[in-house]
């Protein structure tokens, strides 16, 4: 069978997907629920509809969140680093010399996820890695579409290395703060900046043009991602090129230079194609890359619900004490 515009296409039938049943109960049971939001999204001028939108879906997240952050036994300061909110994270087992930090970089489709989230995520994350982390409360649109994101990354990551060595950094960051972090190692290695240590990208939305195969493979299996998230990410690019590789970084030149890299998915990620394209990319530049495909997961794995979490967390934490020194 072949698509309207001539591609060839496979034509799939309805059917039901079954939950494996060597999961754990607790991931079988998210698995069987409907956790993501559905695909309305205001007119592209409509700046009141997205800032509602954005406010509506970030109190939905912070409810699910919070529990986990509480969980976290750090000390948390806000500071600023050139202008750009950042929250200070230093969980209470970490040791008083460890010069060690990670930039942790939240996701929310490039349009959601910030202050009190931005805060839990980075607890969160400071729990996951064991070192002291600095979640980056970027600016976000329809009010600061790109480049501000990235920007306000950058200037973090500009004033991170004024008072630690690049060797002693880890950049991290998760679905769009996967898109993030990763564009903010294009960028600073193109600017001159030393690369840090290590970086960790959890399903990460490399690709704004949605040309993967898993953008259809798993539309309707991923019960996080539900639809497509072009209308936020023409939100976010502001006209510019969705396939420039500070836009999509997937399609940036790793041949010269990146830093040893984690990846994580899951086979039901609506983003698993993403994942998978950057760990051949970065191997066939010849950088050190890891990917690890959690079974049955959907976007952003089982969000600490479920004990299959806790395997792609020790993985994390091997990797990011192999590529630094305490």
């Amino acid at each position: 069978m072949t698509t309207s515009d001539t591609r060839p296409a496979l034509h799939v039938p309805a059917r039901d997907i079954p939950v494996p049943t060597f999961l754990s109960p607790a991931a079988q049971a998210m698995l069987g629920m409907s956790l993501g939001e559905g695909a309305t999204y205001p007119a592209p001028d409509d700046l009141d509809g997205w800032r509602a939108l954005v406010a509506s879906r970030d109190g939905s997240v912070l409810a699910m969140m919070r529990d986990r952050a509480a969980g976290v036994e750090a000390t948390v300061e806000e500071i600023d680093l050139d202008g750009v909110g950042t929250f200070v994270i230093r969980p209470k087992t970490t040791a008083a010399d460890d010069r060690r930090v990670y930039l942790d970089i939240h996701g929310g489709a490039l349009i959601m996820g910030g202050g009190e989230s931005c805060q839990a995520t980075g607890t969160i994350t400071a729990g996951q890695v064991g070192m002291p982390t600095w979640a980056v409360d970027y600016r976000m649109p329809p009010d600061h579409p790109y480049p501000t994101p990235l920007d306000d990354c950058l200037a973090a990551y500009r004033a991170l290395l004024a008072d630690h060595r690049p060797e002693d950094v880890v950049v991290g960051g998760g679905s769009a703060g996967g898109n993030l972090a990763a564009a903010l190692l294009l960028r600073a290695r193109d600017e001159g900046l030393p690369l840090p240590a290590a970086a960790v990208l959890r399903t990460p939305e490399v690709d704004l043009t949605e040309s993967g195969d898993s953008f259809r493979t798993n539309l309707g299996v991923d019960n996080i991602l539900t639809a497509s998230l072009m209308p936020a990410n023409l939100l976010y690019a502001a006209g510019h090129d969705l396939a420039h590789p500070y836009v999509s970084p997937l399609f940036g030149d790793f041949t010269k230079g990146f830093p040893p890299t984690l990846l994580v998915t899951g086979t039901r990620d609506l983003f698993l194609s993403n994942t998978v394209r950057l760990h051949r990319a970065l191997r066939a530049a010849a950088v050190p890359a890891e990917l690890h495909v959690l079974e049955a997961a959907p976007h952003g794995g089982y969000f600490g619900l479920a004990p299959e979490d806790a395997e792609i967390e020790r993985e994390v934490r091997r990797f990011v004490d192999l590529y630094t020194s305490r």
